[in-house]
């Protein structure tokens, strides 16, 4: 008999409510991602205002989270994207997802808004209160976690908004505490403004006294994590995770020719050394900060790092590629110890770092500032979208909102969502990714990166057309199986590579539950969860012409290949062929 979780929190923010639910039949066997994008398929109206009372907010750890699988601790969030209009998915690492996990919680669901005020909720093994929240309002992240440890316990993992979720910029992200007591986000697609809606500053979960989860084979759980953690640790691109963290990909994504710059406008950036993961690396030890840092407890690959300022102070962590290139390359800034000061500031105010670099560049072409001016960039942080003044809210709302108020034409969005950092035209696969992902622009969604230029699962050329659409496909539905399971993404790597670890996964699961899935069942899966995403955003109105990349990328060469995007409509379409 299998014995999953059985709990559902179900929380109605107007009526200033909780209860608990027995999970119905059907969600038993979803974790993560497949339960949070089930439930608001189920449950949220897909026209609805996604800053209004009929969206919802869930959070559900994966089916593996709180177990001593590696690597096991994501928390997905759930609800309809007031930045792309669509449903939206967003993983986060830090403490949260075990807490919720070791209290038998297999999902929060949060319903409704208040007439007014703001609450904070807390969650323990007694039960849930929704408590008047005054004196954090306002507050930035770090703050309010401070606040929340003091008042309830070190032991509390901590969900929090800061100021740009109360303004509800469409870029707000929601934040979690690391097991350092610092930040790791869910970011991407606003889900901060609709825990703003609902009037929610903070969520406190405290696993004091919890029950150790069941695993209902305990033996055949121990053999797989073995083979699953030695596999993930002894993967070459681990190792290099370990060493230079995501910031690894500035050198090699310039080589290739494929790191956007100066707003999308070329492929390589002539100041990328100094913003590469090998010269964090040395910053990073002569500053006596962290090279290997986890973001979640169980973590091997060690992704994250703590940097400190030019005086041996905390600056940030999870100083990641992505953010780097976002406020460094396409805004032609070469200064990392700005960039971790902008870093910094979004963290603390709960604004995709992402999101909002695409938005500078944006804003840069428009002439708000000059392209590789990053004091000015950090001073509107500080001083605009910290205040909610007119430009700081455009910048706080996103890209594409930027381009809108200043007239802009080469504004990289797919469904109003920024393109990260990998150009489509140089690097095809992603491109196949960002047009059909049922999220806006997201290169976790299917992250081709691996066999486009890594060679990790294969390795196709990323400047051809050939193989593009089956590899965005296939990686697109393995994530979405893997985003279930509470697994970090770059666990994928090793997977790709190495054929005993899928079997491994399944065989944890199997053992958890007392189940008796196969990989076959895994992937069905993730086909599940796609399918239920494309039918959610069907019904709110979205069809194939939204699955298409801006125009200027297939009418501007991209130096230095000179490559432009040529898929057709009709073959992006064919993606959805299974």
């Amino acid at each position: 008999m299998a014995a999953f979780p059985d709990r559902i929190v179900r929380i109605n923010m107007k009526e200033l409510t909780s209860r608990f639910e027995e999970t119905p039949a059907e969600w038993l066997g979803l974790g993560g991602r497949a339960l949070t994008s089930q439930v608001v398929f189920s449950e949220v109206d897909p026209l609805c205002h996604p800053l209004g009372p009929k969206n919802k907010l869930v959070f559900a750890p994966g089916l593996l989270t709180a177990t001593p699988a590696v690597n096991s601790g994501r928390l997905s969030a759930g609800a309809k994207s007031p930045l792309t209009g669509t449903i939206k998915e967003t993983n986060s690492g830090g403490t949260a997802a075990q807490a919720l996990a070791r209290l038998g919680i297999k999902a929060l669901i949060i319903e409704d808004q208040p007439a007014q005020g703001w609450y904070g909720i807390i969650i323990n093994k007694d039960g849930v209160e929704i408590i008047d929240e005054k004196d954090l309002i306002g507050a930035g992240n770090f703050k309010v976690v401070e606040e929340v440890m003091d008042r309830y316990g070190k032991q509390c993992s901590v969900v929090t908004i800061g100021p740009a979720g109360e303004m509800k910029m469409l870029a707000a992200n929601i934040s979690v505490k690391d097991p350092d007591g610092k930040l790791r986000s869910h970011g991407r697609g606003g889900l901060g403004a609709v825990m703003g809606s609902k009037g929610i500053k903070f969520i406190a979960i405290d696993p004091e006294g919890a029950d150790d989860i069941h695993i209902a084979d305990q033996d055949a759980f121990t053999r797989a994590s073995k083979v699953f953690a030695k596999g993930v640790a002894e993967h070459d691109i681990t190792k290099a995770l370990a060493e230079y963290g995501t910031d690894v990909l500035i050198n090699i994504i310039h080589n290739a020719g494929g790191l956007p710059t100066r707003n999308f406008t070329q492929g390589q950036f002539q100041g990328h050394d100094g913003i590469a993961g090998e010269t964090m690396n040395k910053l990073i030890k002569e500053r006596g900060g962290k090279v290997r840092h986890n973001c979640q407890k169980g973590c091997i690959i060690m992704c994250s790092q703590v940097f400190n300022d030019q005086h041996g102070r905390y600056k940030t962590s999870g100083f990641e590629y992505e953010s780097i290139w976002a406020m460094g390359a396409d805004c032609c800034v070469d200064n990392l110890d700005i960039l971790a000061e902008a870093d910094h500031w979004l963290d603390d105010l709960g604004l995709d770092t992402v999101e909002t670099g695409v938005a500078f560049g944006v804003a840069m072409e428009a002439g708000v500032l000059d392209f590789g001016d990053g004091r000015q960039m950090v001073r509107i942080i500080k001083e605009e979208i910290a205040k909610g003044t007119p430009l700081g809210r455009i910048i706080g709302n996103g890209a594409a909102t930027v381009g809108r108020a200043y007239g802009i034409t080469r504004v990289p969005v797919v469904k109003n969502q920024a393109i990260p950092a990998y150009d489509p035209r140089a690097i095809k696969g992603i491109g196949i990714t960002y047009a059909t992902s049922t999220m806006g622009a997201d290169h976790t969604a299917g992250y081709t990166i691996a066999a486009n230029i890594l060679g990790s699962g294969g390795n196709v050329d990323p400047l051809a057309k050939e193989g593009q659409i089956e590899l965005s496909r296939n990686l697109q539905i393995a994530t979405a199986a893997i985003d279930s399971t509470g697994l970090c993404l770059f666990t994928a790597f090793a997977i790709l590579d190495d054929e005993r670890l899928l079997p491994a996964i399944v065989e944890m699961i199997n053992a958890r539950f007392g189940t008796d899935l196969t990989v076959d069942d895994v992937m069905e899966l993730g086909k599940r969860v796609l399918k239920t995403e494309r039918e959610f955003n069907q019904r709110a109105g979205f069809t194939s012409e939204d699955d298409r990349l801006p125009e200027f990328f297939s009418t501007e060469p991209l130096p230095p290949h000179g490559a432009v995007w040529d898929f057709s409509g009709e073959e992006i379409d064919t993606f959805w062929d299974f």
